[in-house]
């Protein structure tokens, strides 16, 4: 796939290292840089990029209020977090405003790509390590739904509830469509019918939806591996 990529970090070194990273790769094409969420969010008005790789401390705007105000407009644009600290507590708000990931701008330079393409596939893993920090934060977080805002899992079928709960470890869909002996595209739909059921953006906030309710195994998987 071809992405249109904004660049949101308030350090011009940054913004040249990602450009660097990304002029080198096919299947992207960066076609702004902003120095903070408020210029962000206009740009992403004005250009409307496909991908936004987003800087999380910024003057102005901070990149977490940017993530949620570019989502109320284009909700289709994919964010990706920019970060130094691997900050459990950063991942859950950019997940839960609609970031598809997040990515450490202390990586390697191939880890980081391979991992950037990672996130924006719909058909790749979620990384197991982002599933199993969401695991742990889920788990030992008091927090809890709006009961009048997020839909109960008796929405899913059952069908649709066991594919959930491998989506939450991790499993690509042709691994669950191996498990379950049924078609990758009958996997594909019923995530499809799953993210539309629970207003949900994607795979990252299935696994936090699954993790909060219950509905995955992932603690006991990991403990086995």
């Amino acid at each position: 796939m071809y992405y249109r990529v904004l660049i949101v970090d308030d350090h011009p070194l940054a913004r040249r290292a990602v450009r660097a990273l990304l002029q080198d790769e096919s299947g992207f094409e960066i076609i702004g840089e902003a120095e903070n969420g408020e210029e962000a969010d206009r740009l992403c008005k004005e250009l409307l990029p496909d991908l936004v790789l987003m800087d999380i401390q910024m003057p102005i705007m901070t990149g977490l209020e940017a993530v949620r105000r570019i989502k109320q407009h284009s909700p289709h644009t994919r964010i990706v977090i920019l970060t130094v600290s691997d900050d459990v507590a950063d991942l859950f708000t950019a997940i839960q405003y609609g970031a598809q990931g997040y990515l450490l701008k202390n990586m390697d330079p191939d880890e980081w790509m391979e991992y950037l393409r990672g996130l924006l596939d719909d058909n790749s893993d979620i990384s197991r390590g982002m599933a199993d920090r969401l695991f742990h934060l889920f788990r030992s977080s008091r927090a809890q739904d709006d009961n009048t805002a997020v839909p109960k899992p008796s929405a899913l079928s059952a069908r649709e509830a066991e594919i959930l709960t491998y989506v939450a470890t991790g499993r690509s869909n042709r691994e669950i469509a191996d498990l379950l002996s049924i078609t990758e595209n009958t996997v594909k739909n019923h995530i499809k019918h799953m993210l539309s059921k629970l207003s949900l953006d994607n795979r990252v906030q299935l696994t936090a939806y699954a993790v909060r309710h219950g509905l995955t195994q992932y603690g006991q998987i990991s403990k086995q591996k």
